[in-house]
């Protein structure tokens, strides 16, 4: 270990005439944080040694040396074993000590051709795009079962809302149906941003590239990059790959909590639409009626977090001249936790939402209320040739006189309604209370994008077969 912890000094030693302090020294270390780039480190670097090798820039001893050493300190990785210094200050420096150690000159040549500027970024590029992967398959995963919930509501009748207010009726499978748009949506966003993460910057060097005859191609081959950083100032430079998938989560979790917040007011004896499965909840250390919809009100603090981290990465960029600057190395922990929490919050409610138990009951009893089916009645005026406004103005007088008296409108009486609307009164006959109905109103939305059933479980199969189209 004595040759692993001196590696930094004999780095740089010499153009320094003292120490750095303790405090600075845990000040400016990363290794804390940025050790869980280590496989992303280690993988980089066999791919640039596989290329030094094939440009003759390492032996074929070396790549091989550098080979075993890798191997040997990836299961130390593995198993717990390998020893994390501070004095080393990141995840790089730590694991080419070790590998001078483990294979001798061979470690030290590593790094030929290259700078931990362009190893971090490229490290930052590997891990994060196996975190979309992971983000991508959770999408699909909550999609799916919102999908299926939707499926068993088709015909379920649910007050809709503007401002809190009861509006018109839907169902709740089209209620569902909004929120799998959303994260489709989502999951288009994340599509687009793992292309321009998936670019390669190794080879840029510090930031001017390098003299050595390298070839990045390659090195973008064995890496599955699908694209080099075509300019090596950018490529060390900037992370707005990163501060592009905050954006992405921060919308998705945006979308997850505006899910929650609905889960915990339909939750609530107020609304009392659904029921959360028992391990979602938690009661309360005084009150021993209560359960508690932890996980959604956690999912909507928790977006906070999300947001904070885009706010962190784009005031950490703000500022920065070309090219890298110490500031990125600020950019992992915001990064890490945004990940960190976006697939965590996916995965726990693409759980979540299969125990959802509904009363469909409560759900149509609200959507009596409210006089929902107001805009229908206009609807129908205006079928009968009424302006829209006058028709709009009529329904006003109806409601009022309806709330004045406290009945729904369904029970005006017919004579009630044509005084309303004397211009068309003639026209109105029984058929207005068919518009009237709950199901009248939610089955005349046949058009796509509506919440008649039908189009409902139209927008069911084509969700289905993107998400099959997805994989």
């Amino acid at each position: 270990m004595t040759d692993q912890l001196s590696h930094k000094a004999d780095a740089w030693s010499g153009r320094f005439s003292e120490p750095i302090t303790e405090r600075v020294k845990r000040y400016t270390a990363s290794v804390r944080f940025d050790q869980r780039l280590a496989l992303q480190d280690i993988a980089g670097s066999l791919a640039h040694a596989s290329m030094l090798h094939s440009c003759g820039i390492l032996t074929s001893g070396d790549l091989a040396d550098i080979q075993r050493g890798m191997a040997l300190i990836q299961e130390e990785i593995a198993s717990g074993q390998f020893r994390w210094s501070i004095d080393l200050e990141d995840v790089h420096l730590n694991i080419e000590a070790r590998l001078t150690a483990l294979v001798g000159d061979a470690g030290k040549r590593l790094h030929t051709g290259r700078s931990r500027n362009d190893q971090v970024a490229t490290d930052l590029r590997l891990w994060l795009r196996e975190r979309i992967d992971e983000t991508q398959h959770w999408l699909v995963q909550l999609q799916s079962a919102l999908i299926d919930l939707a499926e068993q509501h088709v015909d379920t009748v649910m007050p809709g809302f503007t401002h809190l207010q009861v509006a018109q009726p839907v169902t709740f499978g089209h209620h569902l149906m909004a929120y799998v748009e959303q994260l489709r949506r989502d999951a288009e966003r994340m599509h687009d941003c793992r292309k321009r993460v998936n670019r390669l910057p190794l080879g840029a060097a510090a930031l001017a590239g390098t003299p050595y005859p390298i070839d990045r191609q390659l090195v973008a081959n064995l890496l599955g990059f699908e694209e080099v950083c075509e300019n090596s100032l950018d490529a060390v430079s900037d992370r707005d790959f990163a501060i592009e998938f905050c954006a992405n989560a921060a919308l998705i979790m945006t979308h997850v909590s505006r899910f929650s917040e609905e889960l915990v007011l339909w939750s609530s004896p107020a609304f009392g639409f659904i029921e959360l499965a028992d391990r979602f909840c938690t009661g309360s250390s005084i009150m021993p009626q209560k359960k508690n919809p932890d996980v959604p009100e956690l999912a909507r603090g928790k977006t906070g977090r999300v947001t904070g981290s885009l706010v962190s990465l784009l005031t950490l960029m703000k500022g920065q001249p070309l090219a890298y600057n110490k500031d990125n190395q600020e950019d992992k922990e915001p990064l890490f936790d945004a990940a960190d929490t976006v697939i965590d919050t996916l995965a726990i409610f693409a759980e979540l939402v299969p125990g959802i138990s509904v009363h469909a009951a409560r759900m149509r009893e609200a959507a009596t209320r409210g006089y929902s089916t107001a805009t229908d009645l206009a609807d129908y005026l205006v079928r009968l040739g009424l302006p829209f406004r006058e028709a709009h103005e009529a329904v006003a007088l109806a409601v009022r006189a309806a709330v004045d008296s406290g009945r729904d409108l369904t029970d005006l009486q017919l004579d009630e309604i044509r005084q309303f609307a004397p211009k068309v009164a003639h026209a109105i006959s029984a058929d207005v209370f068919v518009v009237l109905a709950l199901e009248g109103s939610i089955h005349s939305r046949q058009h796509l994008g509506g919440t008649a059933p039908t189009q409902v479980r139209a927008a069911i199969a084509k969700a289905r077969i993107r998400l099959t189209e997805a994989g």
